[in-house]
């Protein structure tokens, strides 16, 4: 990724922090254990990469995606609700995110599950706080929002991959699972940045293919470096679906398909923006970034 666009990440990553704590601050939390069991796990750093994609979603429509930060907050609170649940011993029973103790370890199960809780639905009333943005707008995101999340997508991606513990499942099925438990998301923030950014039905289509591909890549890239990367590549330790009976692309082939496939997917994803200019140029650069830092 070239120097410029190094410099745009680290400025919508500060520009993330900033108003993630801001929405903490204005919230009124009933309990202050429960308060600092949110922080913890939101404020714990990581790319932000899922607010800078909605972000990027509406640059690429050709509007300032910076307006649309309150929005994309939501996002991040609702990935790192995902993430202390996972953790859980009844999920992946991790130690370690980011290098730093889980939450549940440093507060304990019960806080955890009630964090995770409070930041999933804080995120649908910090969707409403944006502003300036036409009341159907906000309600699309709100849609797009609670099914990324939920039966659809996170949660139901989420039992899948628990159903898939401990058995061979079909590169089908792993699909479906990461559709689910990773891509939704992701699909969520792009097309809900081109929404915020009143995007065209087609312009829509392409950032949802876009993400579909950008979704992928991710996820195998993830099992990739499961295997061959460090704990800082991923934000957990690594050996993590070894230890855990999980299938993954890499056990389902081998390392050198995993990783042409991988590569075939981040091209499919820069294709998709083809109908965008010199705005889409962050996601173009973003999905190579992708391959390349993980391989």
């Amino acid at each position: 990724m070239g120097a410029e666009m190094k410099e745009l990440w680290q400025s919508r990553r500060t520009l993330v922090e900033r108003a993630l704590q801001a929405e903490l601050d204005r919230t009124d939390i009933l309990d202050d254990k429960l308060r600092a069991s949110m922080a913890y796990s939101l404020m714990a750093g990581g790319k932000r990469l899922r607010p800078i994609l909605l972000m990027a979603a509406a640059d690429a429509v050709g509007v300032d995606g910076t307006k649309f930060i309150t929005a994309a907050c939501a996002l991040e609170m609702i990935h790192t609700y995902s993430l202390i649940h996972d953790d859980l011993p009844a999920m992946d029973n991790d130690d370690y995110r980011r290098g730093k103790l889980t939450n549940h370890k440093v507060y304990d199960e019960g806080t955890a599950i009630l964090a995770g809780d409070a930041l999933l639905t804080l995120a649908f009333t910090v969707i409403l706080r944006q502003q300036d943005v036409p009341a159907e707008r906000l309600l699309r995101v709100v849609d797009e929002t609670g099914r990324a999340a939920g039966a659809e997508g996170m949660v139901g991606g989420q039992m899948l991959d628990l159903e898939a513990e401990n058995r061979r499942i079909s590169m089908e099925e792993l699909r479906r699972v990461h559709m689910g438990k990773t891509g939704a998301l992701f699909r969520a923030a792009l097309r809900c940045g081109a929404i915020l950014a009143g995007a065209s039905e087609r312009q829509l289509a392409a950032l949802t293919a876009y993400a579909d591909h950008f979704g992928l890549a991710f996820q195998i890239t993830d099992d990739i470096l499961d295997v061959i990367g460090t704990a800082e590549d991923i934000g957990k330790p690594v050996g993590s679906d070894e230890k855990n009976h999980k299938s993954t692309y890499v056990t389902l082939t081998s390392l050198d398909e995993a990783q042409s496939l991988a590569r075939q997917t981040v091209e499919s994803a820069a294709d998709a923006l083809h109908i965008f200019g010199d705005e889409a140029a962050f996601l173009r650069e973003l999905v190579l970034y992708l391959v390349r830092r993980k391989q």
